[in-house]
C-alpha cells in the first residue's frame, strides 16, 4: 500500500478550510513555513498543484477540490475511529438546516435530544434550500433535494401549506363575515375562497420564487384564480409572512412545522379550507461512506421520532 506523506494531509485540510497558510498554522500550532512545506511535500507527491496563489490571495484548484472532498471523510473517519476505541462517546456533529425548520421545530426540540443523547453535541449551520452537500459545509443535513448519490436520505416531512392568523384577527373575520362566535373545531362551516380573498393575503416569495406565488398556487387547488382587488402583502420568507399574521395583518398561508410547538398552535388559528401540498420533501441527508458513525445514526433515529411524534411524517412513511 502506497500512502501520501500523511502529516500532510490534515495540514492541507486545514489551508483549505480556513483559506490561509497563517491561520492553518496558528491552528495547528505550527509555523506558516512549516505548513508550506508539507503542502510543496504534498503537490511534489501528487504531481498536481493543490492551490493557486496570487499575492494574498489563495484558492484551491480543481484537482485541489477533488482531492479535499476526498480525504475530508478519511480523516473524519479515521478521527471517530480513534474516538471510539479511546472510550469518547462525545459526537461533534454540523448539521446544515432551513433557518425557517431549525428556528420554529428544530430548535425547541434540541433540549430534549440533550437530555436523551447528551453524547451527541450539534452545531447548526443555516443553508439555503440546495445546500452543497458536502463534509466542508457540514457532516449532514436538512434538505429538499436528493441530487447527490453519495448521500443517503431520511424522509421527514412532506410539506403542506394552509392559511393561518392570529387570535385577535380571526374573532374580527368571524364578526365581519357574521358567524357564531361560540362555534369552533369541526363545528366550525368551512370559509370560501371568496371570503379569503376578503381579507389582506400575506404571501411568501422564497417558496415559488414568484410574486404571490404561494397563494395563486392555493386557489389554482380548487381551479380558481386569486380574485381581482384582492389585497396581497409581499414578504421574502415565510417567517416573516408568519410575523406578519401574529400582529394581526391578515391571512399568511404556513406549513406544520412552523405551528408545531404549543405556543405556534396557541397564537394561530389554522381557517377551515383546503390546504395544499407543494410537493417540496425535507430529507435528512448524511454521506453514505459514513453510514456506520454512531453520531449521526442517533441523530437520524431522533429526527425521524420526533417527525413522527409532531406529525410530520407517518410511523410507515
Amino acid at each position: 500500500m502506497k500512502l501520501p506523506p500523511l502529516k500532510a494531509l490534515p495540514v492541507f485540510e486545514a489551508v483549505a478550510r480556513l483559506n490561509s497558510f497563517s491561520m492553518a498554522a496558528q491552528e495547528l500550532a505550527v509555523s506558516q513555513s512549516a505548513v508550506s512545506h508539507q503542502i510543496k511535500q504534498l503537490e511534489t507527491y501528487l504531481g498536481e498543484k493543490l492551490f493557486w496563489r496570487s499575492g494574498r490571495t489563495l484558492a484551491l484548484t480543481d484537482e485541489g477540490r477533488q482531492y479535499l472532498d476526498a480525504i475530508s471523510t478519511s480523516l473524519l473517519q479515521i478521527e471517530r475511529a480513534s474516538e471510539q476505541l479511546l472510550g469518547r462517546e462525545e459526537s461533534l456533529l454540523r448539521l446544515s438546516v432551513f433557518s425557517s425548520f431549525a428556528v420554529r421545530w428544530l430548535v425547541p426540540r434540541l433540549p430534549d435530544l440533550q437530555r436523551l443523547h447528551p453524547q451527541v453535541e450539534l452545531a447548526l449551520e443555516m443553508s439555503s434550500e440546495s445546500p452543497v452537500l458536502s463534509d466542508r459545509v457540514a457532516d449532514c443535513f436538512i434538505t429538499i433535494h436528493r441530487n447527490s448519490p453519495a448521500y443517503s436520505y431520511e424522509l421527514l416531512y412532506v410539506e403542506r401549506l394552509f392559511p393561518v392568523c392570529s387570535q385577535d384577527y380571526w374573532q374580527r373575520i368571524r364578526r365581519e363575515l357574521g358567524r357564531e362566535i361560540g362555534v369552533t373545531g369541526r363545528d366550525e362551516p368551512a370559509m370560501t375562497t371568496a371570503e379569503i380573498a376578503r381579507f389582506p393575503l400575506l404571501s411568501t416569495h422564497s417558496i415559488y420564487d414568484k410574486a404571490a406565488g404561494d397563494w395563486e398556487a392555493w386557489y389554482r387547488m380548487v381551479d380558481e384564480t386569486i380574485p381581482t382587488g384582492a389585497r396581497i402583502q409581499h414578504f421574502s420568507h415565510m417567517l416573516l409572512a408568519l410575523e406578519a399574521a401574529r400582529f394581526h395583518q391578515g391571512i399568511a398561508l404556513t406549513n406544520d412545522y412552523m405551528l408545531s410547538t404549543r405556543k405556534g398552535s396557541e397564537e394561530f388559528v389554522r381557517l377551515p379550507c383546503h390546504s395544499l401540498v407543494t410537493g417540496d420533501k425535507f430529507y435528512f441527508a448524511w454521506k453514505a461512506s459514513r453510514r456506520r458513525e454512531r453520531g449521526i445514526q442517533i441523530l437520524r433515529r431522533w429526527l425521524v421520532s420526533e417527525a413522527i411524534e409532531g406529525g410530520l411524517r407517518s410511523g410507515a412513511g
